[in-house]
């Protein structure tokens, strides 16, 4: 009699787990993912906006079997997968998902599932804010058999803004803080052109005031910032080391006095070495100092790095990584698919 009511017992605390579970809704699913979308989008050119709607509608916004016991955000199954599993009935009964220790693994194996697959080159091949073509193109190449695919992505994508995490990586807001038209794209430098004595005035306002207009906090506390005037969106990386990405025409001495810093601090925290301060478009160049360690254990990457790059794309001190990882200087290269120790 002990054992039925311990057994009755137990059903009905798990029953009573089970029906006090929050699901995840769309706006925290965002919120925690938008800044894992950004940084797959600068590392790997998938826009952030179709990483994120695809992860929302192939996960139920997290709340998938898959997502919530095997952190698989996007249906990967196994294929030439040598990890863990979860078996699950889909398109056949019983079928091989991936199984990942954390869901940012996902993310990345999302990633790399694109850029490492022939049938969708096509897509690296669209503009990189065109998530209409991407969503069509994924279809066209046998992502998804759902023949409406496309419109559920590009239905997700304009009905949440999930094109406004693009924009910031490519730092192209218009004056007035929407999204650029392609007609205001290619019109940029006649659009931007203003009064010197204003762009003065702005740039002034700017540097003083630095005031935050709006922030994206995930439940991973990692944040967007947008500021005022001549300022650009900062961004964190996962150890929360703050730091921008480059625009064409971006010089350290101008970041440096965007932010009211000195030149040779800036250079100090990139590792910038006299002689050797050129940007291009998509550096990321950090504007606090990098810290000792990353955020998680490891990561590998989908192409060979320096350990100088992985330090700028981690925010974590060159020093660090070379002793983490057994390595003797800062343009040791690691292999595409190597792990790097983080912490």
């Amino acid at each position: 009699m002990k054992k039925m009511m311990l057994i009755y017992g137990l059903l009905l605390a798990f029953q009573s787990a089970a029906s006090n579970t929050k699901l995840i809704s769309k706006e925290e699913y965002i919120a925690t993912w938008s800044r894992v979308a950004m940084e797959k989008m600068m590392y790997h050119k998938i826009p952030a906006s179709i990483t994120l709607a695809q992860g929302i509608l192939e996960s139920g916004n997290g709340n998938s079997d898959l997502a919530r016991l095997a952190n698989n955000h996007f249906g990967i199954k196994c294929h030439d997968w040598t990890g863990d599993r979860m078996y699950k009935d889909d398109d056949a009964k019983n079928e091989c998902f991936r199984k990942y220790s954390d869901a940012s693994l996902s993310y990345e194996d999302h990633s790399k599932f694109l850029t490492g697959k022939q049938r969708y080159a096509a897509l690296f091949t669209y503009q990189i804010d065109d998530y209409k073509s991407w969503a069509k193109g994924l279809k066209a190449a046998g992502y998804a058999t759902n023949p409406k695919y496309p419109e559920l992505l590009i239905n997700l994508i304009e009905s949440s803004e999930l094109y406004k995490y693009d924009q910031l990586v490519l730092n192209s807001p218009s004056k007035d803080g929407n999204v650029l038209t392609k007609t205001e794209k290619s019109n940029s430098k006649t659009v931007d052109k203003v009064d010197k004595k204003e762009e003065t005035t702005e740039k002034t306002v700017g540097q003083k005031i630095k005031s935050t207009i709006s922030k994206t906090k995930s439940t991973n506390k990692n944040e967007v910032e947008l500021v005022i005037g001549k300022t650009r969106e900062t961004l964190l990386h996962d150890n929360k080391v703050k730091y921008v990405v480059a625009k064409k025409g971006d010089t350290y001495y101008k970041i440096a006095e965007e932010f009211g810093m000195t030149l040779n601090q800036l250079h100090k925290y990139n590792d910038v070495k006299k002689g050797n301060s050129k940007l291009t478009a998509g550096d990321v160049v950090n504007i606090h100092p990098k810290r000792g360690k990353g955020a998680v254990e490891s990561k590998t990457y989908a192409q060979d790095l320096t350990i100088l790059t992985i330090s700028q794309l981690e925010g974590v001190k060159v020093e660090s990584l070379m002793k983490l990882n057994g390595l003797s200087s800062p343009t040791d290269v690691v292999k595409k698919g190597q792990k790097v120790t983080l912490k």
